[in-house]
């Protein structure tokens, strides 16, 4: 576990070790249009459980996979994910969890978290244009735009 303060933690995720009461819940944030729109791009399809299970997997297999809970009156309670990767670091917090600082909570600490590894640097591989919150996520923590894609900027943040 990490603490990203005393209602918020990181936990470490294996698909594979969650019950189908846990993965159909984090398939209802998957199914949403918006949130699929932000993740994979503009005409990207909403995800099924097959989908969903073979990215949680990619992500486990490709970088540190956390999900993001939150302490509530019955306990601890998911309300996103977030993955540590050599390329990148996709965060994505359920539509009742944005706008509370949260997400800038989360990335803050996984900054903390990538440079006491001893990591250099933290890239993104891609922010959509027209995904400004996430722009202003990575922004507001100092990384800088090192390219363009197709439909936004890759970004570095050296540590």
């Amino acid at each position: 576990m990490i603490a990203v303060g005393e209602s918020v933690r990181l936990r470490r995720f294996d698909p594979d070790e969650a019950g189908q009461d846990l993965l159909g819940a984090l398939l209802t944030w998957y199914r949403d249009r918006d949130t699929v729109r932000m993740v994979d791009g503009p005409n990207a399809d909403r995800y099924d459980a097959d989908r969903l299970l073979r990215m949680f997997r990619h992500l486990r297999d490709t970088g540190e996979l956390f999900l993001i809970e939150e302490l509530t009156p019955t306990g601890w309670t998911p309300i996103g994910d977030v993955t540590l990767q050599p390329s990148g670091i996709p965060i994505l917090l359920c539509p009742p969890a944005r706008g509370r600082g949260i997400g800038r909570n989360v990335l803050r600490t996984l900054i903390t978290y990538a440079r006491e590894a001893g990591r250099t640097e933290i890239l993104v591989n891609e922010v959509y244009g027209y995904n400004d919150a996430a722009r202003r996520l990575f922004t507001s923590a100092g990384f800088v735009p090192i390219g363009e894609t197709e439909l936004g900027h890759r970004y570095r943040l050296d540590l």
